[in-house]
């Protein structure tokens, strides 16, 4: 059963899960589900057609499920989806799809989104990533898996980053991320690789090794960028780099961050 506080407003339609917690002045409205033992603290909004996964917490003056922030948004309807176990805090936004977008907005499992977040439509994140306080990510990005994105950076539309890549604080990233890259600056550049995750992860030594010098590659080889990769497809053993070729080779809307 449901532990509603009084002064909370659920509106009819809406579906609650088993063991939801729902507090103080919160708002849910008709076309919200929430899973199986969600939480909402007080003051938050959750709105649209909104599905919130099992275990999700939701701290205050969280908005979630509001229509995108998209001139072009005609009231089409349109989702968010979000997974299980994730960590909302407080004043996050996170904005439903457009129908020129796929019309989902996606977000996985186990991802903590601090303080300040704005997620924005048609953004897909994957599982395991931290969002750090005040970031910004625009419409169309797509995160993949145990991505780290450091306070006050901001991801332009269509940006894509890798499994496993770390952004540093203050970073503006223009240009897709390569996985278990290591991008930095105000104006973000590739600086290296995201060794400390691949360490704490277990990747073995001889895949580190790999994919150290698959970045030397990249960086300094001879010939076009796309070429050095494709080229570096053809002669690795290494299950991670060839995921970073297959990345690189993949379709996408922007350019590519390049070592600095």
């Amino acid at each position: 059963m449901a532990d509603i506080h009084p002064t909370a407003i659920i509106e009819e339609g809406a579906q609650l899960g088993e063991g939801v917690k729902v507090g103080a002045f919160c708002v849910v409205g008709p076309g919200v589900v929430l899973g199986d033992r969600v939480e909402l603290k007080s003051h938050v909004v959750v709105t649209g057609n909104t599905e919130v996964g099992a275990d999700t917490i939701i701290f205050p003056f969280a908005v979630i499920g509001e229509i995108p922030q998209d001139l072009k948004f005609g009231g089409e309807e349109t989702r968010l989806v979000i997974g299980e176990r994730n960590r909302i805090r407080e004043h996050v936004t996170m904005n439903c799809g457009t129908q020129g977008g796929g019309g989902v907005t996606r977000i996985g499992n186990d991802g903590l989104f601090m303080a300040g977040v704005h997620i924005a439509h048609d953004v897909q994140i994957g599982d395991r990533v931290i969002v750090v306080n005040s970031v910004g990510v625009a419409g169309h990005c797509v995160v993949e898996d145990d991505v780290i994105i450091g306070g006050l950076s901001g991801l332009h539309q269509w940006v894509r980053v890798g499994r496993g890549a770390i952004i540093g604080a203050m970073t503006m990233v223009p240009n897709d991320v390569i996985p278990y890259g290591l991008v930095q600056g105000p104006r973000g550049v590739l600086d290296g690789l995201n060794l400390v995750g691949l360490k704490r992860r277990g990747v073995s030594r001889a895949d580190i090794t790999a994919l150290r010098a698959a970045f030397q590659m990249l960086a300094q080889g001879e010939g076009p960028f796309m070429d050095r990769a494709r080229r570096l497809g053809e002669e690795t053993e290494s299950a991670y780099v060839e995921e970073i070729v297959a990345f690189i080779l993949g379709d996408t809307d922007r350019n590519f961050m390049t070592p600095g």
